[in-house]
């Protein structure tokens, strides 16, 4: 059973779209139209243009695109900033606010046109933004699955809570969870493929596998093909297997 599987894009959509034709060609070779397309979350913040990532997956989901959208923190970050301004995520801390340059949201937000936002006049950012976005799009980002089950593969984006079951994992752990999860060693059931926690390139531990190869700071968008328990990662030169450590 195969599933193509791509990691935080952060406002990269010119990677993306890359990682869309690495994926084409690696179907028109394996003949296999229909396998899924598995987007790891976190589609905004830090890169260039976050507005025109999301425009793309929003339209290729609409328009019947083998696509699935995971929601990430950042992504969850962005909605319940222009639509809930009393809620703070219990991760980030006390007196950080969304345009901070840590995270990235400003650069989101000048994607959709706004001037150099800034933490000093949030409530009227907030206002700007909120008449910039397109509903559509705050809509399709809050409609994103948290986690998604094919074969022996689970995806999610930042990973799951070590001896939960997963009907019980809390949305906060799906989206933010470190290590708790990063340094467990035991087989989780299905090989978790996840992004969120950003290194030098993608990492295959075992149990789990690690495609956020640091896009969201100027490093590439990995992309990798999953069949069964084995990956490989689509280069512009083929497959190439990535082998557990």
């Amino acid at each position: 059973m195969r599933s193509y599987a791509i990691g935080d894009i952060h406002g990269q959509v010119g990677l993306l779209q890359q990682a869309h034709a690495l994926i084409d060609h690696d179907r028109k070779a394996c003949r296999d139209a229909d396998a899924p397309v598995i987007h790891l979350g976190d589609l905004v913040d830090r890169g260039p243009d976050s507005a025109g990532v999301i425009r793309l997956l929003r339209e290729g989901v609409g328009g019947g695109a083998p696509w699935v959208v995971l929601k990430g923190n950042h992504d969850r970050l962005f909605t319940r900033f222009l639509t809930d301004a009393g809620w703070r995520d219990p991760n980030i801390r006390e007196g950080l606010t969304y345009l901070h340059p840590l995270i990235g949201g400003a650069e989101t937000l000048m994607s959709y046109g706004l001037y150099r936002p800034t933490s000093f006049h949030i409530k009227a950012v907030r206002t700007n933004a909120l008449a910039q976005v397109p509903p559509e799009d705050i809509a399709f980002l809050d409609s994103c699955p948290l986690m998604y089950g094919r074969g022996d593969a689970l995806f999610v984006h930042a990973g799951i809570r070590p001896g939960v079951p997963l009907p019980q994992q809390a949305e906060q752990d799906l989206l933010w969870i470190r290590d708790p999860f990063l340094m467990d060693a035991r087989d989780h059931g299905p090989l978790v493929v996840h992004g969120h926690t950003a290194i030098p390139c993608p990492m295959h531990y075992r149990n789990r596998v690690n495609l956020d190869s640091r896009a969201g700071y100027g490093g590439p968008l990995t992309v990798a093909v999953i069949e069964g328990r084995q990956v490989f990662i689509l280069t512009e030169s083929g497959r190439v297997p990535l082998l557990p450590r």
